[in-house]
């Protein structure tokens, strides 16, 4: 049997970050598309911070919370913000600035996660709600570079994968979008081998660390 309070205990900590982090992804894209001349997301109500808009039954809120209770790789995904790319003013170019706008959103919000944790611990050691705040803030930083690192892998449909069909020659950016049917079967397969979580592992030291670090401060003090 599970032990229910630590569970409760990581839902409190984990669920306001991991709905934040997946809810402005989603809406950066959109507010993205729209500014680029594609209004599909916003006519479909998706241009929203209500993370209700955006949530997945299963990628949002049953996977997420699997791994947590297993104590594995945090990893999920919310409901694709649908956008045209052919309403786009030119649609190779803005499709990579549409992708980027969800990882550049992770990383502004790792940003500011590291900023409040810096606030919190100017203020030296309180205890209650603040150490519950000072875990959200590390919650936060933390599934922010993971979304933020993982989407930037060059493969469809994640960010990353239309970043490089967007800006690779045609000739090599055909061949790569027809991967995007298979996409997300490959990287469930490279979740269940445990290979997703190796090839994530140095990126995600890399960028956490320069966060830390830009802000002379360590999680854990």
């Amino acid at each position: 049997m599970p032990d229910l309070a630590l569970l409760s205990q990581k839902i409190a900590v984990w669920a306001v970050p991991v709905l934040l982090a997946i809810t402005v992804h989603e809406a950066a894209h959109g507010y993205a598309a729209r500014s680029l001349g594609d209004d599909t997301a916003e006519r479909a109500g998706r241009l929203s911070l209500n993370p209700l808009r955006h949530i997945d039954p299963i990628g949002t809120l049953l996977v997420p919370g699997l791994l947590l209770w297993l104590g594995g790789f945090l990893f999920g995904w919310a409901k694709p913000v649908p956008v045209n790319f052919g309403r786009l003013r030119s649609p190779r170019r803005d499709m990579a600035l549409v992708a980027g706008a969800g990882p550049g959103a992770n990383l502004l919000m790792a940003i500011g996660w590291v900023a409040l944790l810096a606030v919190y611990q100017a203020q030296g050691s309180p205890t209650g709600s603040w150490t519950l705040l000072r875990d959200m803030c590390v919650a936060g930083v933390t599934i922010n570079v993971i979304l933020m690192v993982l989407n930037l892998i060059p493969m469809p449909p994640l960010d990353g994968g239309r970043i490089a069909v967007g800006l690779l020659p045609r000739s090599l950016a055909l061949p790569l979008s027809h991967l995007e049917r298979w996409g997300l079967l490959i990287l469930l397969g490279l979740l269940a081998t445990g290979l997703l979580g190796k090839i994530l592992f140095w990126p995600f030291v890399m960028v956490e660390t320069l966060l830390y670090g830009s802000f002379g401060i360590h999680p854990l003090e």
